[in-house]
C-alpha cells in the first residue's frame, strides 16, 4: 500500500505483524498522536483485539472495512483485551460490545478510575483541575476549567467491562498471552506478552518514539513515576520481543526501547533536580524552566491541554526525586513545593 501520510504508521488498512496478528491504526480526533493502533488476533473462534480505539464514526468505519478486509464481520469479534482504561484504547470496545455482544476485559486497576468517570456529581477533568492548583499553575487551572465548562459525563461510553483482568495467562484459542501489570502511565496498565510468538502488545507503556504521560489521572496515585520506572525495570526481565506499540510503528526490540526509556528519565530526572537547585520550587515553575517535546518548546507556547500535561509529569519526578531523598517536599499555602535536600 503506497503511503498517504507523512507518518506511514497511521495510514488505514489491516497490516500483518505476525502470523495471525495484525495492526489496524484508527483516528484520532484533535490528537497530536493522529492515531492509535488496535491489534486483532485471528483464532479459532473469530477475532481477539488488543485494545480498540475511540469511539468516534470514522473509526468505526475503518476498523469495520479493516476487519472485512481479513474476511470476517463485526459480529466475529469475540473479545476485547484493553490495555488501559483511556478513551482512545477502551470507549470504541464499548460500542462495539453493544452492537454485537463481544466480551470486554480491563486491568482491576482501572477500577477506581472507572468508577470516577461514572460518578454522576463531578465535572471533567475536576480532579486534574485541583491537581494544577497544588502544583501551583493557578491560571492554567483557572483555562481548563473554564475549557470544561458545560461538559457532561459521559456514562455511555464509560461502561464496565465485561471483567477486570489480573497478572496471569489469557488462553486463547490456539494462543497464550500473558497479562503483565504494567503501572505508571494509569493506575491499572497491562501489557499483554505473547511467550511463544515473540510479541509484546505494549498499550501506552512502551512507546517506539514518544514517552507515555505520567499524572494525568482522574484518581491521583502515590509516586505514578516510580511505578512506571519499576514497571519498566519488570518488562526489561522478561524475553525480549517484537515491540507492538499503540501509537507509532512496530519495532524490533522492547529491550532496546526499555533502555533508552530508563535513561531519558534518567536525565530528566538530573536536569530537574537542578531547577530546584536554581531555584524554582513548585511544578509549574519547574516545568516553565524545562523545554518540551522534540521541538523544545518552552511551557508558555504549549496549548493547556499539553502544558497540564507537562506540569503534571514535572510534578511526578519532583515526587519520586523526594521518596528517593533527594528533594524535600513541603507543602505551602496549598502549593506543593519542593526544596534541595
Amino acid at each position: 500500500m503506497t503511503s498517504t501520510s507523512s507518518l506511514p504508521w497511521v495510514d488505514p488498512g489491516a497490516f500483518e505483524v505476525a502470523p495471525g496478528v495484525y495492526r489496524v491504526p484508527l483516528p484520532l480526533p484533535n490528537d497530536g498522536l493522529r492515531a492509535v493502533n488496535v491489534y486483532v488476533l485471528v483464532t479459532d473462534d473469530g477475532l481477539t483485539c488488543i485494545d480498540a480505539g475511540w469511539a468516534i464514526p470514522e473509526s468505526k468505519q475503518l476498523f469495520v472495512a479493516a476487519v472485512a478486509s481479513l474476511g470476517h464481520g463485526l459480529e466475529d469479534v469475540r473479545r476485547f483485551l484493553v490495555t488501559h482504561v483511556h478513551r482512545d484504547h477502551y470507549t470504541q470496545a464499548v460500542d462495539i460490545r453493544r452492537d454485537v455482544g463481544s466480551w470486554v476485559g480491563l486491568g482491576l486497576g482501572e477500577k477506581p478510575t472507572l468508577d470516577r468517570l461514572q460518578d454522576l456529581s463531578r465535572s471533567p477533568l475536576d480532579g486534574q483541575v485541583a491537581h494544577l492548583r497544588s502544583c501551583g499553575a493557578h491560571e492554567l487551572a483557572d483555562t481548563v476549567a473554564k475549557w470544561l465548562q458545560g461538559h457532561v459525563v459521559e456514562l455511555d461510553v464509560w461502561q464496565s467491562p465485561d471483567d477486570w483482568l489480573v497478572a496471569g495467562p489469557i488462553a486463547l484459542p490456539g494462543r497464550t498471552l500473558h497479562a503483565v501489570e504494567t503501572p505508571g502511565h494509569t493506575a491499572g496498565h497491562l501489557v499483554f506478552h505473547d511467550l511463544e510468538g515473540g510479541l509484546l502488545f505494549a498499550g501506552d507503556h512502551v512507546l517506539p518514539t514518544i514517552t507515555p504521560s505520567i499524572g494525568f489521572e482522574p484518581v491521583l496515585t502515590a509516586n505514578p513515576l516510580g511505578a512506571f520506572l519499576g514497571s519498566l525495570a519488570l518488562v526489561r526481565s522478561r524475553p525480549d520481543a517484537l515491540l507492538l506499540p499503540a501509537h507509532g510503528p512496530v519495532a524490533p526490540s522492547v529491550h532496546a526501547r526499555v533502555d533508552e526509556l530508563l535513561d531519558h528519565h534518567g536525565r530528566r530526572l538530573d536536569e530537574i533536580a537542578a531547577a530546584v537547585a536554581a531555584g524554582a520550587a513548585s511544578a509549574f515553575e519547574v516545568a516553565g524552566v524545562l523545554r518540551w517535546t522534540r521541538r523544545q518548546h518552552r511551557l508558555a507556547d504549549l496549548d493547556p491541554f499539553n502544558a497540564m500535561l507537562a506540569v503534571f509529569e514535572t510534578g511526578t519526578h519532583l515526587d519520586l526525586l523526594a521518596a528517593q531523598g533527594r528533594l524535600t517536599l513541603a507543602v505551602v499555602d496549598g502549593i506543593r513545593t519542593y526544596t534541595g535536600s
